[in-house]
């Protein structure tokens, strides 16, 4: 008798001692039974179609491509540490996006270490899989993205103020990077508020607003500019400054670069808006003695959003109450529209960068729609259509307009 008790004691024992595995619409996690470890599968499939209409010059190629291709990795050791590790295989190529370490024992103090996205713009720190729109708007031009440094970030009084700041290697405006060119670093820093969170104001409890600046000195030179180019959301080049060798040389990054962007949001029941500005003030050279200047180009954003089928909108996405063909459910449907503009400083023109060549200004609106199937699945369409003042060898570059089209796997 005695036996069989110890025998079923420790049959319990092992039992509690087994990790917990669950696999979901979160993805594949296990967990170890005491909680201290865990380890998570995600991933993020876009498969997307970019057509564009009218394109007598052909500037744009039509085609069908795997936009992100991105297995997920994250997890805990001890509880206190977290990491995540996103390499991205789309577009033919193979990129680390995200690889860091977290300490993360308090929510109101976390230290992070590694490549992750840079504390800057609203819609740029927006879930991937969670945007409004196929393509960003055009703030997303200024302003850096994923970048390798330190940030100490956290959440205070339950969310109703975030903040994130830290020193970064330094990326161009709108781009990643994984390594540095100079021994300058950048300083990024942000804080959102959502003032209502926690009050009992339904119709303000999704307000949320706030602001980011990034300062910098980057090194450029004669033959290493170190100078970001701008493009349209449908992906195509419209201002670039002036690379070419001829006297009195190409132009280059000469000083320091300053970045700030005000932000915010604002969601209630199905319908959701969403609003960006962003500087970026860099000091410049064309050639090695030459003429020397302060450019600062600005972009702005709004975009509209209401889900026809009655789901609240989020900055986190739409969660289809009816899943498609579950017990008949059609899904979430979400209507959006965008506009937005990219100014260029007039005195860019023409010693830094060529009047015939390169557009003063962008703007763009766009229209389009989300088919939320489920929680995993979205099917999203874009008209978008862009004009431009200048940038041909006589009058204005030719407008764009572009359709582009995504259906997204994330899990």
């Amino acid at each position: 008798m005695k036996q069989e008790h110890e025998s079923a004691q420790a049959a319990e024992k092992k039992t509690e001692a087994l990790p917990v595995v669950k696999a979901g619409a979160e993805g594949l996690s296990v967990k170890s039974a005491d909680g201290e470890f865990d380890f998570q599968v995600h991933g993020l499939l876009q498969a997307d179609a970019h057509f564009y209409a009218n394109d007598s010059t052909d500037l744009g190629t039509d085609e069908f491509l795997l936009r992100k291709v991105r297995p997920i990795l994250q997890g805990s050791v001890f509880k206190d540490f977290g990491f995540k590790f996103m390499p991205d295989f789309g577009q033919g190529t193979a990129v680390i996006q995200d690889c860091y370490i977290e300490w993360k024992r308090w929510p109101e103090l976390r230290l992070r270490i590694g490549k992750f996205k840079t504390p800057a713009g609203l819609e740029a720190l927006q879930a991937d899989e969670a945007t409004e729109m196929v393509e960003r708007a055009l703030p997303f031009d200024l302003l850096p993205f994923r970048d390798v440094g330190i940030q100490l970030s956290g959440d205070l009084w339950d969310g109703v103020v975030s903040y994130a700041g830290g020193v970064f290697n330094g990326v161009l405006d709108g781009a990643s990077g994984d390594r540095d060119n100079g021994d300058d670093k950048d300083f990024a820093a942000r804080i959102f508020v959502h003032p209502f969170k926690k009050s009992d104001i339904a119709p303000l409890q999704g307000l949320g607003f706030g602001i980011a600046g990034i300062f910098g000195e980057p090194e450029g030179s004669t033959t290493d500019l170190n100078l970001p180019s701008y493009r349209t959301t449908g992906l195509l080049t419209f201002y670039r400054y002036i690379s070419s060798t001829n006297a009195p040389g190409p132009v280059f990054a000469n000083g320091d670069r300053v970045r700030w962007s005000p932000q915010a949001y604002y969601y209630w029941g199905p319908f959701g808006l969403m609003g960006e500005y962003a500087v970026s003030s860099q000091e410049v050279q064309r050639g090695a003695g030459g003429p020397t200047a302060r450019l600062t180009h600005d972009a702005w954003q709004v975009t509209a959003t209401f889900v026809v089928t009655g789901e609240k909108a989020t900055y986190k996405g739409v969660a289809p109450e009816h899943p498609f063909l579950v017990n008949g459910g059609c899904g979430a449907l979400e209507l959006v529209a965008r506009y937005s503009q990219l100014s260029i400083d007039g005195d860019a023109f023409p010693t830094f960068a060529s009047p015939t060549s390169s557009a003063r200004r962008a703007s763009e609106w766009a229209v389009g729609f989300n088919w939320w199937l489920n929680k995993n699945i979205k099917v999203m369409l874009n008209y978008d259509q862009t004009d431009f003042d200048g940038g041909a060898a006589t009058g204005d570059r030719p407008t764009e307009h572009a359709i582009f089209g995504r259906a997204q796997l994330a899990f």
